[in-house]
């Protein structure tokens, strides 16, 4: 299912232009109307999602703002724990509205880290 929706993100074909028919010519696939589209075509710009990320993290009650940066680590340089890790996690993942799978969300302990996952998600909003 999420491959179908990664998939779906990426490749728009309007109904009639359904054709089993549908040939490599000039370099395009198929008719006029059919519309392949970039990886990162309606992506957020890697400028977004720093700029919410760090909103995010700055919301953060426990957060000094003027401690974040780009590059800062959750538990090392803002001193919270692992608890506080997940709910930036959470927080993250209602901010871009999607999931991320827990074996992932372990993983991101920094800013920077945040960031790469986000921008790199194919279903980030």
């Amino acid at each position: 299912m999420a491959l179908r929706a990664a998939l779906l993100r990426h490749v728009r074909i309007p109904a009639q232009t359904l054709n089993p028919a549908l040939t490599l010519t000039g370099g395009k696939w198929g008719p006029p109307s059919l519309r392949w589209m970039s990886s990162h075509d309606d992506h957020l710009s890697k400028s977004e999602v720093t700029e919410r990320v760090l909103s995010v993290v700055k919301s953060f009650p426990k957060v000094d703002p003027s401690t974040v940066t780009s590059d800062v680590h959750f538990q090392k340089d803002l001193g919270l724990d692992s608890l506080d890790n997940v709910e930036i996690v959470m927080a993250l993942e209602e901010e871009f509205k999607l999931e991320i799978p827990d074996k992932e969300a372990d993983k991101i302990d920094s800013t920077n880290l945040a960031i790469e996952y986000i921008y790199n998600h194919p279903m980030a909003g």
